[in-house]
Protein backbone atom coordinates (compact mmCIF):
# COMPACT_ATOMS: atom_id res chain seq x y z
CA UNK A 1 0.00 0.00 0.00
CA UNK A 2 1.39 3.56 -1.01
CA UNK A 3 2.32 5.34 2.32
CA UNK A 4 0.52 8.77 2.71
CA UNK A 5 3.25 10.99 2.48
CA UNK A 6 5.86 8.71 0.21
CA UNK A 7 8.80 10.59 -1.04
CA UNK A 8 7.61 13.65 0.95
CA UNK A 9 9.89 15.67 2.36
CA UNK A 10 7.83 17.65 5.62
CA UNK A 11 9.46 20.69 7.22
CA UNK A 12 8.08 20.90 11.19
CA UNK A 13 8.58 23.41 13.33
CA UNK A 14 8.12 23.10 17.14
CA UNK A 15 9.71 20.13 17.46
CA UNK A 16 9.99 18.97 21.80
CA UNK A 17 8.72 16.11 23.82
CA UNK A 18 4.93 16.88 22.35
CA UNK A 19 2.76 17.58 19.47
CA UNK A 20 5.83 18.08 17.23
CA UNK A 21 7.99 15.11 17.90
CA UNK A 22 4.23 13.06 17.07
CA UNK A 23 4.20 14.56 14.16
CA UNK A 24 7.45 14.01 13.01
CA UNK A 25 7.00 10.41 13.88
CA UNK A 26 4.38 9.77 11.78
CA UNK A 27 5.54 11.29 8.83
CA UNK A 28 8.55 9.04 8.31
CA UNK A 29 5.89 6.28 9.55
CA UNK A 30 3.67 7.32 6.25
CA UNK A 31 7.11 7.19 4.17
CA UNK A 32 8.08 11.44 4.17
CA UNK A 33 11.81 12.89 5.04
CA UNK A 34 11.70 15.00 7.64
CA UNK A 35 13.20 18.90 8.91
CA UNK A 36 13.23 19.89 12.07
CA UNK A 37 13.42 23.15 13.47
CA UNK A 38 13.15 24.00 17.28
CA UNK A 39 15.68 26.42 19.41
CA UNK A 40 16.92 23.67 21.88
CA UNK A 41 19.52 21.64 19.46
CA UNK A 42 19.47 18.91 22.45
CA UNK A 43 15.34 18.18 21.58
CA UNK A 44 16.32 18.04 17.84
CA UNK A 45 19.33 15.74 17.76
CA UNK A 46 17.34 13.51 20.81
CA UNK A 47 14.04 13.07 18.45
CA UNK A 48 15.97 12.61 15.30
CA UNK A 49 18.18 9.96 16.93
CA UNK A 50 14.74 8.19 18.01
CA UNK A 51 12.95 9.07 14.54
CA UNK A 52 15.60 7.53 12.52
CA UNK A 53 19.21 6.75 13.67
CA UNK A 54 20.71 6.45 10.50
CA UNK A 55 19.59 9.73 9.73
CA UNK A 56 19.05 9.00 6.06
CA UNK A 57 15.32 10.17 6.64
CA UNK A 58 16.00 13.23 8.99
CA UNK A 59 17.40 16.42 9.20
CA UNK A 60 17.48 19.39 11.67
CA UNK A 61 18.51 22.84 11.93
CA UNK A 62 17.60 25.23 15.10
CA UNK A 63 15.21 27.76 14.62
CA UNK A 64 13.61 30.42 16.27
CA UNK A 65 10.44 31.29 14.06
CA UNK A 66 10.81 35.43 15.23
CA UNK A 67 13.98 35.43 13.24
CA UNK A 68 13.90 35.61 9.52
CA UNK A 69 17.30 34.76 8.66
CA UNK A 70 16.31 31.12 10.93
CA UNK A 71 13.52 30.30 9.33
CA UNK A 72 15.56 30.85 5.84
CA UNK A 73 18.27 28.39 7.27
CA UNK A 74 15.75 25.85 8.21
CA UNK A 75 14.22 25.64 4.48
CA UNK A 76 17.44 25.85 3.04
CA UNK A 77 18.48 22.64 5.15
CA UNK A 78 15.64 20.84 3.40
CA UNK A 79 15.86 21.48 0.41
CA UNK A 80 19.72 20.94 0.84
CA UNK A 81 19.51 17.78 1.87
CA UNK A 82 16.50 16.24 0.22
CA UNK A 83 16.01 18.51 -2.53
CA UNK A 84 12.51 19.76 -2.26
CA UNK A 85 9.59 20.34 0.38
CA UNK A 86 6.61 19.12 0.13
CA UNK A 87 4.70 20.35 3.48
CA UNK A 88 5.23 22.35 6.41
CA UNK A 89 3.82 21.96 9.31
CA UNK A 90 3.67 25.11 11.46
CA UNK A 91 3.67 23.53 15.51
CA UNK A 92 6.46 25.98 16.75
CA UNK A 93 4.20 28.40 19.50
CA UNK A 94 4.64 30.63 22.88
CA UNK A 95 1.93 29.79 25.52
CA UNK A 96 3.02 30.98 28.74
CA UNK A 97 0.90 33.85 29.22
CA UNK A 98 -2.38 33.13 31.01
CA UNK A 99 -5.13 35.30 32.52
CA UNK A 100 -7.61 37.35 30.79
CA UNK A 101 -7.74 40.63 29.87
CA UNK A 102 -8.53 42.23 32.73
CA UNK A 103 -5.21 43.58 34.64
CA UNK A 104 -2.76 41.55 31.86
CA UNK A 105 0.16 42.86 30.68
CA UNK A 106 -0.57 43.62 27.13
CA UNK A 107 3.21 43.38 25.85
CA UNK A 108 3.42 40.13 26.83
CA UNK A 109 0.52 39.48 24.72
CA UNK A 110 2.08 41.24 22.02
CA UNK A 111 5.16 38.97 22.29
CA UNK A 112 2.79 35.99 22.25
CA UNK A 113 1.29 37.26 18.96
CA UNK A 114 4.81 38.29 17.81
CA UNK A 115 5.97 34.74 17.76
CA UNK A 116 2.73 32.75 17.01
CA UNK A 117 1.40 34.86 14.22
CA UNK A 118 4.23 36.87 12.70
CA UNK A 119 6.46 33.96 13.52
CA UNK A 120 4.68 31.45 11.66
CA UNK A 121 4.03 33.45 8.87
CA UNK A 122 7.60 34.01 8.36
CA UNK A 123 8.38 30.74 8.49
CA UNK A 124 5.77 30.56 5.62
CA UNK A 125 7.35 32.91 3.84
CA UNK A 126 10.22 31.38 3.83
CA UNK A 127 8.88 28.05 2.37
CA UNK A 128 6.89 29.35 -0.37
CA UNK A 129 9.30 29.68 -3.16
CA UNK A 130 10.40 25.86 -2.61
CA UNK A 131 6.26 25.13 -2.60
CA UNK A 132 5.29 27.47 -5.12
CA UNK A 133 7.89 24.20 -7.37
CA UNK A 134 5.18 21.92 -7.04
CA UNK A 135 2.66 22.71 -5.27
CA UNK A 136 1.95 21.35 -1.35
CA UNK A 137 0.60 21.83 2.12
CA UNK A 138 0.70 24.37 4.53
CA UNK A 139 -0.57 23.32 7.81
CA UNK A 140 -1.29 25.01 10.37
CA UNK A 141 -1.81 24.23 14.35
CA UNK A 142 -4.94 26.12 15.92
CA UNK A 143 -6.90 25.47 19.61
CA UNK A 144 -9.82 24.99 20.41
CA UNK A 145 -10.07 27.44 23.14
CA UNK A 146 -10.36 30.17 19.44
CA UNK A 147 -14.26 28.65 19.48
CA UNK A 148 -14.86 27.20 23.09
CA UNK A 149 -12.56 28.40 26.16
CA UNK A 150 -12.12 27.00 29.15
CA UNK A 151 -8.83 27.43 30.55
CA UNK A 152 -8.24 31.46 30.91
CA UNK A 153 -5.92 31.80 28.26
CA UNK A 154 -7.21 34.62 26.27
CA UNK A 155 -3.64 35.82 24.60
CA UNK A 156 -2.97 32.33 23.41
CA UNK A 157 -6.86 32.28 21.87
CA UNK A 158 -6.23 35.34 20.46
CA UNK A 159 -3.38 34.88 19.04
CA UNK A 160 -4.41 31.07 17.48
CA UNK A 161 -7.52 33.29 16.27
CA UNK A 162 -5.61 35.62 14.09
CA UNK A 163 -3.58 32.52 12.55
CA UNK A 164 -6.87 31.36 11.73
CA UNK A 165 -8.14 33.97 10.18
CA UNK A 166 -5.09 34.47 8.43
CA UNK A 167 -5.41 30.84 6.80
CA UNK A 168 -8.42 31.70 4.59
CA UNK A 169 -6.19 34.71 2.73
CA UNK A 170 -3.24 32.32 2.25
CA UNK A 171 -5.78 29.99 1.21
CA UNK A 172 -7.27 32.28 -1.12
CA UNK A 173 -3.85 33.39 -2.45
CA UNK A 174 -1.63 30.33 -2.81
CA UNK A 175 -4.90 28.80 -4.77
CA UNK A 176 -3.07 29.73 -7.73
CA UNK A 177 0.38 27.46 -6.91
CA UNK A 178 -1.56 24.19 -6.10
CA UNK A 179 -0.37 25.06 -2.43
CA UNK A 180 -3.27 23.98 0.34
CA UNK A 181 -3.54 25.53 3.69
CA UNK A 182 -5.40 23.84 6.38
CA UNK A 183 -5.68 23.87 9.93
CA UNK A 184 -6.03 20.91 12.48
CA UNK A 185 -7.55 22.44 15.93
CA UNK A 186 -6.40 20.17 19.14
CA UNK A 187 -8.57 20.21 22.30
CA UNK A 188 -6.86 18.68 25.30
CA UNK A 189 -4.07 16.16 24.06
CA UNK A 190 -3.12 13.11 26.16
CA UNK A 191 0.57 14.15 25.96
CA UNK A 192 3.63 16.09 28.60
CA UNK A 193 1.72 18.75 29.33
CA UNK A 194 -1.39 17.43 30.01
CA UNK A 195 -0.35 14.40 31.88
CA UNK A 196 1.80 17.30 34.11
CA UNK A 197 -1.27 19.66 34.47
CA UNK A 198 -3.55 15.54 35.56
CA UNK A 199 -0.91 15.28 38.00
CA UNK A 200 -1.11 18.46 39.77
CA UNK A 201 -4.32 19.10 39.79
CA UNK A 202 -4.63 15.56 41.02
CA UNK A 203 -2.56 16.16 44.30
CA UNK A 204 -3.47 19.85 44.76
CA UNK A 205 -7.29 18.53 45.32
CA UNK A 206 -5.97 14.98 46.77
CA UNK A 207 -8.28 13.37 43.96
CA UNK A 208 -7.15 10.43 41.79
CA UNK A 209 -5.98 11.46 38.40
CA UNK A 210 -8.96 9.61 36.88
CA UNK A 211 -11.41 11.51 38.43
CA UNK A 212 -9.72 15.10 37.03
CA UNK A 213 -9.82 13.11 33.58
CA UNK A 214 -13.48 11.93 33.96
CA UNK A 215 -13.59 16.14 34.52
CA UNK A 216 -11.90 16.82 31.13
CA UNK A 217 -13.76 13.97 29.54
CA UNK A 218 -17.23 14.46 30.32
CA UNK A 219 -18.23 16.75 27.34
CA UNK A 220 -16.80 14.33 24.79
CA UNK A 221 -18.77 11.78 23.67
CA UNK A 222 -16.10 9.70 22.55
CA UNK A 223 -15.06 9.97 26.32
CA UNK A 224 -11.42 9.68 25.69
CA UNK A 225 -8.66 12.98 25.97
CA UNK A 226 -7.12 12.43 22.09
CA UNK A 227 -3.75 11.56 22.11
CA UNK A 228 -0.75 13.79 20.52
CA UNK A 229 -0.44 10.78 18.11
CA UNK A 230 -4.03 11.96 17.28
CA UNK A 231 -3.72 14.91 15.96
CA UNK A 232 -0.40 13.74 14.22
CA UNK A 233 -2.51 11.90 12.30
CA UNK A 234 -4.98 14.30 11.00
CA UNK A 235 -1.99 16.42 10.49
CA UNK A 236 -0.46 13.88 7.95
CA UNK A 237 -3.95 13.53 6.06
CA UNK A 238 -3.65 17.46 5.23
CA UNK A 239 -0.06 17.50 4.35
CA UNK A 240 -0.90 14.22 2.19
CA UNK A 241 -2.29 14.65 -1.50
CA UNK A 242 -5.37 12.44 0.27
CA UNK A 243 -6.51 16.07 1.06
CA UNK A 244 -5.35 17.52 -2.79
CA UNK A 245 -8.66 19.22 -2.73
CA UNK A 246 -9.07 20.31 0.50
CA UNK A 247 -7.70 24.27 1.32
CA UNK A 248 -8.82 26.93 4.18
CA UNK A 249 -10.40 23.90 6.15
CA UNK A 250 -10.38 23.21 9.68
CA UNK A 251 -10.06 19.57 11.36
CA UNK A 252 -11.66 19.28 14.86
CA UNK A 253 -9.37 16.55 16.90
CA UNK A 254 -11.43 16.49 20.31
CA UNK A 255 -13.39 13.62 20.88
CA UNK A 256 -16.88 15.15 19.52
CA UNK A 257 -16.75 18.16 22.68
CA UNK A 258 -17.26 20.79 20.44
CA UNK A 259 -19.37 20.36 17.19
CA UNK A 260 -18.79 23.56 14.14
Amino acid sequence: MTQLLEDSTVVISGVGTGLGREIALAAVRDGANVVLGARTEENLKSVCEEIDPTGAHVAYSVTDIADPESCSRLIATATERFGRVDALVNVAAKEDVFGGLEGADLSAWKAMLDVNVIGTLTLTQAALPELKKRGGAVVMIGSQAMFHPQLPQSAYATSKGALYAAMWSLAKELGQYRIRVNTVVPTWMWGPPVQLYVGLAAADRRVPEEDIIAEITKNMPLGEIPADDDVADAVVFFASNRARMLTGQTLFVNGGEFFR
